[in-house]
C-alpha cells in the first residue's frame, strides 16, 4: 500500500470520502475501517486517530450526509419564490419533498445509511461532537422551518402544526422507501418529482382540513428533535 501524508483535517475528510464510496459499492455493512484506510493510503492505526472504530466512522459519515442533504433542501427551497399573497403556498414544501425523494432514488445506498439503524441516540457523545457544530441545517430543521412559514402565511392552520413535520416526513420518506426498495415503480424517471408533489400536496391538504381531537394528536420525536430540544433547554 502506497503511504500518503495528510494534514490532520485532510485525513479525516479523506476517510469519510472513502467510506462513502465503499457504502455506494457494498452498502453500509460490507466494508471495514482497514479497507477505508487502505483506500486513502494510510494505516488503520492512522485512521484510529480520527475514528475510534468503524462505527464511529459510520456515525460521522451519517452526520455529514445529513448535513449535505439539509443544505441541498435549503438550496432548492431558496430557488423557490417566497410565499407572496395569492401564491401557491405549498410549493416550497413541494420542493422539499421532491428533492428528498429524488436524492434517495439517485443515491439509495447512502440514503439507507443516513436513515438506517444505528443512528446516534440522544445523549450519545458522538452525536454532539464539535464536527456537528459547523454542519448545514439538518433536513428536519428545514422541514420544520417551512411548515412554520406555511402557518405564518395562512396555508396551514396553527392547530394542525404540532407533529405535522412527522406526518409530512412519514409520507415523503415512505414514498422514497417504496421506490428505492422496488416495492413501487414509476416507468418514467421524470414521474418521481410529480409523484412526490402529489404526496406532499395530499398530506398538506389533509392537515389543513383535519379535525383535531380534543386530546390532541401524539407528539412524535426523533433522536435529532430530542437533541435539539436538549440544546434549547440548555441555553
Amino acid at each position: 500500500m502506497a503511504r500518503r501524508n495528510y494534514h490532520h483535517g485532510e485525513l479525516r475528510a479523506a476517510l469519510l470520502d472513502a467510506a462513502e464510496a465503499l457504502v455506494r459499492e457494498r452498502g453500509a455493512d460490507g466494508w471495514s475501517l482497514r479497507e477505508a484506510s487502505a483506500r486513502v493510503g494510510v494505516s488503520s492505526s492512522a485512521a484510529y486517530h480520527h475514528f475510534a472504530s468503524r462505527d464511529a466512522l459510520v456515525r460521522a459519515l451519517r452526520r455529514r450526509v445529513l448535513g449535505e442533504l439539509g443544505e441541498r433542501l435549503s438550496q432548492e427551497v431558496g430557488r423557490t419564490a417566497g410565499p407572496e399573497a395569492g401564491a401557491d403556498h405549498q410549493r416550497r414544501l413541494v420542493a422539499v419533498g421532491r428533492t428528498y425523494v429524488q436524492w434517495a432514488v439517485d443515491d439509495p445506498s447512502v440514503a439507507r445509511l443516513a436513515f438506517g439503524a444505528g443512528a446516534p441516540a440522544a445523549g450519545d457523545p458522538a452525536s454532539d461532537s464539535t464536527s456537528d457544530a459547523a454542519t448545514p441545517p439538518h433536513p428536519h430543521d428545514v422541514l420544520d422551518a417551512e411548515l412554520d412559514l406555511l402557518v405564518e402565511v395562512g396555508g396551514l392552520p396553527a392547530a394542525a402544526r404540532p407533529g405535522a413535520d412527522f406526518v409530512v416526513w412519514a409520507a415523503v420518506h415512505g414514498l422514497a422507501t417504496l421506490l428505492v426498495d422496488g416495492l413501487a415503480r414509476l416507468d418514467d424517471p421524470r414521474a418521481v418529482a410529480r409523484e412526490a408533489e402529489r404526496v406532499v400536496r395530499a398530506v398538506l391538504t389533509g392537515l389543513t382540513h383535519e379535525a383535531v381531537p380534543s386530546q390532541g394528536w401524539p407528539t412524535p420525536h426523533s433522536a435529532h428533535t430530542k437533541r435539539r430540544t436538549g440544546r434549547g433547554a440548555g441555553k
